[in-house]
């Protein structure tokens, strides 16, 4: 506790992640506070997550940064840990966030991430909107605002910088690779919302040249190539994701 109020809150947002849910709220287990977001639900998500905590927030939401703070705005912990569903913190983990939240004096962390395809680890070639490698998820109340994009909103944070942390979040982003292509259909008609609404769709031929560039930066420059067709697979998707939004905001109508 610090001046009356919890050390730490953990908010994790929901959709219908019975799943894999019990087992992300138990690895939060070292936070003083835990609030989850539940964004239309209809299947056992919310029966599970009232047996690790009763700071539970329904509702739905179309875009993310709304979701967010739904959950990030009833936090009462001086420290906020933002974690999804698909995310675990291990018990190494866990010790060093404890550990920074009492000691430091800056207003925001990266978190180091690990990201899984199935089982396989992928450390290589992420990035352009597919997978993080470190991510602002540990920061002092009030210090990080999302944007209200449909789909990677931007993302403010004020006060200083600390060290990354040393531990890493293991992310499970994708099943299958059926997975990650039902996700890259999600993304880009999100972001396609995101392109009609701006009135600013961009052009054919720019998105056309963003699929070898991203391509290039994901596979070459980030060493997706030492994954394998895993590799291959992640640099695709995040060519193709300008390109297919660009199509869907100027040929689809919703």
């Amino acid at each position: 506790m610090s001046d009356g109020r919890p050390l730490l809150s953990g908010v994790v947002v929901v959709h219908d992640e019975e799943a894999q849910l019990a087992d992300c709220l138990k690895a939060l287990s070292f936070c003083d506070e835990l609030v989850v977001v539940l964004d239309r639900c209809t299947d056992k998500s919310k029966d599970i997550a009232r047996a690790f905590t009763a700071n539970l927030i329904e509702g739905a939401w179309e875009r993310e940064g709304p979701r967010r703070h739904a959950g990030i705005d009833v936090c009462t912990g001086v420290w906020v840990l933002e974690i999804d569903a698909d995310e675990r913190v291990s018990p190494a983990l866990a010790d060093e966030i404890r550990r920074t939240c009492i000691n430091s004096a800056a207003s925001w962390h990266l978190i180091p991430v690990d990201n899984y395809i199935g089982e396989r680890l992928v450390r290589y070639g992420w990035g352009a909107s597919f997978g993080k490698g470190a991510y602002a998820g540990l920061y002092r109340h009030g210090a990080k605002r999302w944007g209200d994009e449909r789909v990677h909103p931007k993302v403010t944070i004020s006060g200083s910088q600390g060290p990354i942390l040393e531990n890493r979040l293991a992310h499970y982003v994708d099943r299958n690779i059926s997975d990650m292509i039902r996700r890259l259909d999600r993304y880009s008609t999100a972001r396609a919302k995101d392109l009609r609404d701006s009135g600013q769709l961009g052009s054919y031929r720019s998105n056309i040249r963003r699929i070898f560039s991203r391509f290039w930066k994901c596979y070459v420059s980030r060493r997706g190539y030492r994954e394998g067709p895993y590799g291959f697979l992640i640099a695709l998707c995040a060519g193709l994701y300008p390109i297919l939004s660009y199509l869907k905001a100027r040929l689809e109508t919703d």
